[in-house]
């Protein structure tokens, strides 16, 4: 099935960019309610998945072992932007479970936020591996593993026990066989699960409805979780992240991944939705979730008017002067629409 049309951008009246990809909205039977272009299209996860990488610890019971606060939790599925919390909070985290960041094998970095990396920098500080965006994910599955008595130089090793532990729930949730997600590696060198948008909008269901999670340790262990990024949304992505800002409504659980993967669910809706921005693009998520979310009706016009709001369609130059515009140019086909 050929590409959707997503976004246009415009500047000066003359379309400047065309941006193509992938929709795919299940509901609690599995069925595809509403798509646009392949809803099986199968798009790497990237970090799209950190939610789902902790619940086997949380299940286990690293939360109480080790003290853990909701914040620290929330910051175990984040992609942070190393802001002056973020790093509090990772610091925090690992010293309650006694690892340092050289146990970690994601990349030294620096703060992905433009004013934290101009403030580190300006004291001279160096790349550190917990400024990584990926270090709390790190962290999280380190702590399980110690707590599991398992080695801990492996612990990014697709063979490891924790990590074929995240695969089978993670299966379990989307509703596949482990046989059907093909892995590749990550930029913080983990093993990224490759699998079609519809199986991901099932386990981003079971996010948001965790009552369809028959297992009880796993629903209680999702239940934390995303309780977690709800309270501390700003852990999850960071300021003006596109995750965090939906996460300010109770009713949403979403994670967003590199390259133009995205997943959000519906409490009350009962709806997982994912997409895939071909060319890999980010700037384009807030315009693709605030088009979703009216066309299905969304009843929270204030988190539509929030994100329009940190997330303008207007297009300014770097003195801020308008000079464009993006468009959404896509329409949902329901699933009436197929029969």
């Amino acid at each position: 099935m050929e590409s959707a049309l997503l976004i246009k951008e415009y500047r000066a009246g003359v379309m400047e960019c065309a941006h193509y990809g992938h929709i795919s909205i299940t509901d609690e039977h599995g069925r595809i309610v509403y798509s646009a272009g392949d809803p099986h299209f199968r798009a790497f996860t990237r970090s799209s998945a950190k939610p789902f990488q902790a619940i086997p610890g949380i299940r286990a019971g690293i939360a109480i072992h080790y003290g853990l606060s909701a914040q620290e939790i929330a910051i175990m599925s984040s992609s942070h932007r190393s802001e002056p919390e973020h790093i509090r909070v990772l610091e925090q985290l690992s010293g309650k479970i006694g690892l340092g960041e050289e146990c970690l094998i994601c990349a030294p970095s620096y703060p992905l936020n433009e004013e934290s990396r101009n403030e580190w920098l300006r004291a001279q500080g160096e790349k550190r591996r917990i400024l990584h965006n990926c270090s709390g994910k790190h962290l999280g599955i380190l702590g399980y593993s110690q707590m599991k008595q398992v080695d801990l130089g492996s612990y990014a090793e697709p063979t490891h026990p924790v990590q074929r532990e995240i695969l089978e729930t993670f299966a379990d949730l989307a509703g596949i066989q482990e046989k059907e997600i093909e892995l590749g590696t990550d930029g913080c060198g983990f093993p990224v699960f490759s699998l079609p948008l519809s199986a991901l909008s099932n386990a981003y269901l079971k996010l948001a409805c965790p009552d369809l999670i028959a297992d009880p340790s796993t629903r209680t262990a999702v239940e934390t979780i995303t309780s977690a990024m709800n309270e501390h949304p700003l852990m999850v992505g960071g300021t003006e992240r596109v995750d965090s800002v939906l996460l300010e409504d109770n009713n949403i659980v979403a994670k967003g991944g590199f390259k133009g993967v995205f997943g959000f669910g519906l409490k009350k809706e009962r709806l997982g939705i994912t997409f895939k921005v071909l060319d890999g693009s980010e700037e384009e998520w807030a315009f693709i979730t605030q088009s979703i979310l009216k066309q299905i009706g969304y009843s929270n016009e204030s988190t539509i008017a929030r994100l329009a709001e940190v997330f303008p369609s207007d297009i300014r130059n770097d003195a801020g002067t308008l000079v464009g515009h993006a468009d959404s140019e896509f329409l949902l086909h329901s699933l009436e629409d197929s029969v």
